[in-house]
Formats: C-alpha cells, structure tokens, sequence
C-alpha cells in the first residue's frame, strides 16, 4: 500500500491519509509518487501523479492544493477559486479534501469528534511558532477534536540553533521540554512535542500518530533535510 491510513478514532464518515514516496511516476531524486509542483520536477509528471493519488485514495474531488508559505493563515477550502497561500485549510462540507505537502515539516489533520469539520495543517516550526495550530483550532470554533500527527523529521534529527529554541520559550515556558540540549547553542527539537503542547494550550488533548520519522525512514519518506531535491508527502482528508 503507498499510503498511510491514521489511526485514530475519527467518525466513520471523516477519511484521511498521508502519502509515501511509492506508486508514483516521479524519477531520479523525486521517485517516485511526488505531488508537489514546486520541487523542479517535471510538471506534467506532478499533474499525472496527482491523479494516481486521487484514484487510488478514491478521492470525492481533486483537492485543494495551497501554496504554503510557513506562516499562520488558514482557509476555507470551500471558498477557493484559485491556489491560495496559506498553511491550513478547513471544510464543514462534505466531498472537499484538505490537504497539505511536507517533506519533515509535521503535517496535522483535525477532525471534530462528531466529524462535522475537518482540517490539515502544514506546521514547520515557522508556522508552530506563529500560531498555525492556535489559528486553526480557533477557526473550527470547537475544541472538541481529535488530532492526527502525521510523517515529520523525528525528535532525534531535528537540530536547531538556541534561537529557535529561544524564540519558542518566549512565547511559552512550556515548550522547553520540547528541545533537548546537545552542545554549545544546539539543541535537538521535538516537533511532535511542541504540536502537542501548543494543541493543549489552545484546548485540545486528543492527540494520535507522532511516532514517524521522515529523515531515518528513507523508503517510506521524502525528507528535505536528508536530501535537499525530493519530492513531498501529501496528508490528507475530507468527509462524507
């Protein structure tokens, strides 16, 4: 199978799932099943991959593709005419599919318990760091949600500066358990770890997945930092 199904509880009328790199089109450093058209591989290759997600998914609609750009802004995935730039979009409708690309940045996927509204978030640690997830959470209006931690760089590859350890425990004393001091200003970073503590400071505690890592797992995953040129995951979901 060339994707990963979530485990977690959602309603049975919410479906989701996260890509791997198998089962594509995709040649040389983007083999094979890349969807991102913003990685320098061939365009028409990208279309033709996109199409095996949407057949193989049985996806309702194509999705809606964003352009991310690491910052906090979340759409409604109902009211896009053209691409937007935004790192979250959301739906309360049915047959409209949320999703978002990652290559180790952590994709999220929210689902109200009574899966009445769905969403994905593409969180870098930009965008954790803006409020990706406190904006998302506050645009479904509910905190009753459950939450899906899909494919990211894993706790043991993610180094950072002091900085961005820094700029993390300004905003929070909380997200300190998050890093990890290796030496000098370097500390290791648990991107599964800030999603999570920054879900529960805005309210929401049913958290799942987290147990990935997009660097080490080079047969399953794309990952940016272990190659440079890749392809990207797509993580998606929608409701019936």
């Amino acid at each position: 199978m060339n994707w990963i199904k979530p485990d977690w509880p959602a309603a049975s009328n919410v479906h989701a799932a996260a890509t791997l790199r198998t089962g594509g089109l995709s040649q040389g450093t983007f083999a094979s099943l890349n969807p991102a058209l913003h990685v320098n591989d061939t365009p028409e290759t990208v279309q033709r991959n996109r199409q095996v997600i949407i057949q193989m998914l049985n996806l309702p609609a194509t999705p809606i593709w964003l352009e991310q750009v690491h910052g906090k802004r979340v759409i409604n995935a109902n009211q896009v005419t053209q691409i937007q730039q935004a790192d979250a979009s959301y739906t309360e409708q049915i047959d409209t599919v949320c999703v978002v690309l990652t290559a180790d940045c952590l994709p999220i996927l929210l689902s109200s318990t009574d899966g009445s509204k769905v969403a994905a978030i593409h969180a870098g640690w930009r965008g954790l760091l803006a409020g990706i997830i406190s904006n998302t959470v506050k645009t479904l209006k509910t905190t009753d949600i459950i939450v899906w931690l899909g494919p990211a760089i894993g706790p043991d590859c993610f180094e950072v500066g002091s900085s961005v350890k820094n700029a993390f425990t300004e905003k929070s004393k909380h997200f300190s358990r998050a890093f990890n001091k290796i030496n000098g200003d370097k500390y290791l970073a648990n991107i599964y770890q800030l999603a999570t503590i920054e879900l529960a400071m805005s309210g929401v505690t049913q958290v799942f997945g987290g147990n990935f890592c997009t660097v080490t797992e080079k047969e399953r995953f794309y990952s940016y930092r272990r190659d440079g040129e890749t392809g990207r995951i797509a993580t998606l979901i929608w409701r019936d």
